[in-house]
């Protein structure tokens, strides 16, 4: 049988692994695009309702074009079923319900119809690069990659990647840092996307990942392991620091990563435009670890407030200047390395805050205990800044306190309680007057405190409340690090205000234990429904 396009055999298999070769995929891939597209030539020339097959030899070049049928008692589809006495004249010894072949002829290719099956050959070979270009770079995240600068299209820079093209995003590049077409250029694979024009490689150099990479291939012991990066902030093209640890006792972190006369760390410094990089030791404790991350300046203490996540770092007055940085950026590192809020005090701003906190819970407990100044000033003096820590700590605390006795401690825990259940019931009569549902106050860790901050901010029915996702109700509240007392409204606006209860401490799990549970109604309203509809089935 003559072959049904214009091309010879063996031209039709030198095509075939001409684009196979050239676009880096299967050969078989190619092979069945040519099918396809002959397939369809085939359909508009006998009919696009017949059911037509075509086969090309992947060896020989040899094309075979056959249509399809059913064999049927009664024929209603002309186009795909034969009756028996038909079928017998196509393929002796056809019966009821066997699917036959019927050779068609060759055709010949017209103008159109080979530029059709040119669009269908190029549209499959462009699917299949896209997905081994997808295939190749989707496993190699976090890789450092080498490219030329193939064209910048709005700022941002087009790398050829020689399989494929990244982009280097104008957020991910260096600031200052001038790169021009041809220009070769080191990234790190941030993410590979599957999008309707291809797989998108979005490369980056300003990512502490690239940073991190390129220490692994500096230093040797990074790269054996011996070393560990744990954590990395940067400053793009400006400053950095990272946190590394030493799994062998007898190598220094710090100095392997700095290397002889500093060659190691030049090496990335000058990858990274110049870019001032701080290399401390990581340390599982907090505090020893803030401390460090704030060099160079000196820390004269540490304050972790675990409910909030943040961390209070008192520094000589000389040193506040240096603790913040340039526009605040050796606190912002230290706060991204160690991923916890800083806020930086002198010991002077402490010393008025620890005085004014001092002088506040004294009064409290003077108005709130019916007490004395200086019975008041004992227990705070002793660390109590709260009702509830007076009214719940162990008897012995209190009455181990110089000058007091089981008696006295007593007493204290009995009007502590009492203070309690009059701020609890004034809060009671302030949330009813909002409007807020007694509903609400079943609901699991909700105190009535709780309940006046959900009605000031418009949550009253218990439908209000299941509305809410669990980040609404409870996130913690997050700031950028910055000098308490700072009145700049800038770095207020900066603030995120969290969640409705943020101020309450809840956690995520409890947040969302209290959304199920204001949400049970939902459940419970549906619950008559599916019974009734239950009972009317097994009835019928």
């Amino acid at each position: 049988m003559a072959t049904a396009i214009t091309a010879n055999r063996a031209e039709l298999i030198a095509i075939a692994d001409s684009v196979a070769k050239e676009k880096l995929i299967d050969r078989a891939i190619v092979i069945e695009a040519m099918e396809d597209a002959i397939q369809r030539a085939a359909k508009n020339r006998y009919g696009i309702e017949n059911d037509i097959r075509a086969k090309l030899d992947p060896s020989t070049g040899d094309l075979r074009l056959w249509r399809v049928v059913e064999v049927v008692e009664q024929v209603d589809d002309y186009f795909k079923q034969v009756d028996v006495a038909q079928a017998q004249k196509l393929q002796k010894g056809a019966a009821l319900g066997d699917y036959i072949v019927d050779p068609l002829p060759p055709i010949e290719f017209g103008r159109i119809q080979a530029q059709a099956s040119k669009q269908i050959i190029f549209q499959k070979v462009r699917d299949a690069e896209r997905e081994r270009q997808h295939e190749e770079f989707k496993d190699r995240v976090g890789e450092i990659i080498t490219g030329v600068v193939k064209r910048v299209e709005f700022g941002h820079v087009v790398v050829d990647l020689g399989r494929a093209e990244g982009v280097i995003r104008r957020d991910q590049q260096i600031p200052r840092e001038v790169v021009r077409v041809g220009d070769r250029v080191r990234s790190v694979v941030l993410s590979v996307r599957r999008e309707n024009r291809g797989p998108q490689i979005f490369l980056s150099r300003a990512h502490p990942d690239f940073m991190k990479k390129l220490f692994a291939q500096e230093v040797p012991e990074i790269y054996d392991g011996i070393i560990e990066i744990k954590a990395a902030a940067r400053d793009p093209g400006s400053r950095a620091k990272i946190g590394v640890i030493s799994h062998d006792s007898s190598i220094d972190p710090v100095g392997a990563c700095v290397g002889m006369k500093g060659s190691r760390v030049q090496a990335v410094v000058q990858e990274m435009q110049g870019e001032k990089i701080d290399i401390i030791p990581w340390s599982p404790d907090t505090a020893t670890f803030v401390v460090n991350a704030l060099q160079p300046a000196n820390v004269a203490r540490v304050v972790i407030d675990e409910e909030e996540d943040r961390i209070e770092v008192v520094v000589p007055d000389d040193q506040l200047s240096l603790a913040i940085g340039r526009r605040g950026q050796n606190v912002r590192l230290a706060s991204q390395l160690t991923a916890k809020a800083i806020d930086i005090l002198t010991e002077t701003d402490a010393s008025e805050k620890r005085q004014q906190e001092f002088v506040q819970n004294s009064e409290s407990f003077q108005n709130e205990l019916d007490v004395d100044e200086t019975l008041a000033q004992l227990l705070v003096a002793e660390g109590f800044s709260t009702l509830e820590e007076v009214a719940y700590v162990e008897l012995e605390e209190i009455a181990s306190i110089e000058g007091f006795d089981e008696e006295l401690g007593q007493e204290l825990q009995s009007r502590a309680q009492e203070a309690l259940d009059r701020r609890e019931e004034a809060n009671r009569e302030l949330r009813r007057s909002l409007g807020v549902e007694d509903d609400l106050s079943t609901m699991p860790y909700m105190t009535e405190a709780m309940l006046v901050t959900l009605g000031k901010a418009g949550i009253k029915t218990l439908d209000d409340l299941a509305d809410l996702a669990t980040d609404e109700l409870v996130a913690k509240k997050r700031a950028e690090p910055r000098r308490r007392g700072n009145d700049n409204p800038r770095a207020e606006r900066a603030e995120d205000k969290g969640g409705i209860l943020a101020e309450y401490g809840l956690s995520d799990e409890q947040g969302n234990e209290i959304i199920m549970a204001a949400r049970a109604h939902w459940f419970a309203d549906e619950a008559p429904e599916a019974t009734e509809d239950a009972v009317a089935e097994s009835e019928q």
